[in-house]
């Protein structure tokens, strides 16, 4: 095992799980003694609850952590004094605003990058194409799964806004499918970027990248390096942003609570339950029938990616499992060349997790606001997230930002957006293990087709 994973701590019931528990239990205890009409004591056992939550959060520093902390204190705050937590909407406008700003530069530098860093497409040609052919098919498909799970829960239905949130989106001309293909290319990319049309600003990065990529090395790379320090600062600006979220999540379920009461988070609370269960379908429907039709051992196979999965399960963020993923797939037997390029490129087109995640969460967007999506809106929704989750970064809580653009492509409303917020980490933890897991499986399955597969017999 690597230097760097051998001394963490191991799995069991230790301090963290018991005070964890204790919190839950003390919150419920005092949300059940509040509705049982003792509110001093309710109140007092909540409180209790949140400052042994806060010890916590201080010892971790852990932004999980703190978020967790703002949800409950922004459900408490909106709870007891609801007239002060209905005014502090301002902050969750801040930080959407915030998401709104790094849109356009953040999906123009990762889509790009991801397609003109890989310029040896060329020279591995079968092996690029089948990877991205399988990419392709696979985010599709948890996209499809996700839509179809929250048309079934229907758990944005009935969902009641406050009334100072504007749901109705303005009345669209209908478009001709002529018109409609003609209005996914800009004529502008500049105005593309100031109106905040996302399609267009993907569709722009694409064609860019596919031309630096035919480029000459010596032409290319100059513009090239320009273009990975904007992806690598904009993930950075993500990251600082992000730091920001904990408030922006207690704020939306402090002004939830305050102006509707502790009923507003039951369709939370079902998202969350729809969300896990679209991604055991996708495990049961796309992943273990891809290791089937691979021929590729389903158990060795969960041996080799448990690890890197957990690392990205409990640190919400891709990225922290790469080089350990990347080990564990040489250890397989895919041969380093495959990994090298198969797993990076995932990192920008399979992010599988996501896929589920965000058409799954703009169709609770529409539902959340009253809003009836037709088969013709569903599929337009699902071609434009199957080309704005490309450049979905592989950093916590970003989905949000593609969730925010694709709100406005489609035309829905993106206040409800601040109510997802609340519980987005519980979603990302799900979101980063199933996006390890199928970029591990991407690497296999591409080296199992190309019959490079090795030493399968070997204990992972």
């Amino acid at each position: 095992m690597p230097k760097q994973f051998a001394n963490q701590p191991r799995s069991g019931i230790g301090l963290p799980s018991v005070l964890g528990l204790a919190v839950v239990v003390l919150w419920l205890a005092g949300a059940a003694a509040g509705t049982l009409g003792h509110p001093s004591l309710g109140m007092a056992l909540r409180a209790i609850a949140i400052l042994l939550f806060a010890s916590a959060a201080l010892r971790r520093s852990s932004l999980l952590a703190w978020t967790f902390l703002a949800m409950l204190a922004g459900v408490e705050l909106g709870f007891d004094t609801p007239h002060f937590a209905a005014q502090l909407h301002f902050l969750g406008d801040l930080f959407l605003r915030l998401i709104r700003m790094i849109v356009a530069p953040l999906i123009f530098a990762t889509i790009t990058t991801g397609i003109a860093a890989h310029s040896q497409l060329r020279s591995i040609g079968r092996v690029a194409l089948k990877a991205l052919i399988y990419f392709e098919v696979v985010t599709t498909l948890g996209l499809i799964i996700g839509t179809l799970a929250i048309n079934i829960s229907g758990a944005g239905w009935g969902m009641a806004l406050p009334a100072s949130q504007d749901t109705t989106p303005a009345v669209q001309a209908v478009q001709t499918w002529q018109q409609t293909v003609v209005n996914l290319f800009p004529e502008n990319i500049a105005q593309a970027v100031a109106q905040n049309q996302i399609l267009q600003v993907a569709i722009f990065s694409v064609l860019f990248g596919v031309a630096l990529a035919l480029l000459p090395e010596q032409k290319r790379a100059p513009l090239l390096s320009v273009l990975q320090s904007l992806a690598d600062t904009m993930f950075q600006l993500t990251r600082i942003i992000m730091f920001l979220a904990p408030i922006a999540a207690g704020a939306a379920l402090a002004y939830t609570v305050g102006s509707l009461g502790l009923v507003t988070l039951l369709p939370l609370v079902k998202l969350v339950l729809t969300y896990y269960a679209a991604l055991i379908a996708f495990c049961l429907l796309v992943l273990i029938p891809s290791l089937w039709i691979f021929r590729i051992p389903i158990a060795r196979f969960v041996g080799a990616v448990s690890e890197p999965a957990a690392i990205g399960f409990a640190t919400t963020t891709s990225e922290a499992a790469l080089p350990l993923a990347m080990e564990r797939m040489e250890e397989f037997g895919v041969p380093r060349w495959i990994v090298s390029f198969v797993i990076p490129a995932g990192y920008s087109f399979n992010m599988t997790g996501s896929s589920v995640y965000l058409s799954m969460a703009a169709v609770f967007v529409a539902q959340a606001a009253g809003i009836h999506l037709s088969l013709a809106q569903e599929i337009a929704m699902l071609a434009t997230l199957m080309l704005a989750s490309k450049g979905v970064a592989g950093v916590p809580r970003a989905v949000l930002v593609v969730l925010m653009a694709t709100a406005s492509a489609i035309h829905i409303p993106t206040a409800p957006i601040l109510l997802i917020l609340g519980i987005d980490a519980l979603m990302d933890m799900g979101r980063t293990l199933m996006n390890v897991v199928g970029n591990c499986m991407a690497c296999a399955v591409v080296a199992r087709s190309e019959g490079a597969l090795q030493d399968l017999g070997q204990t992972v």
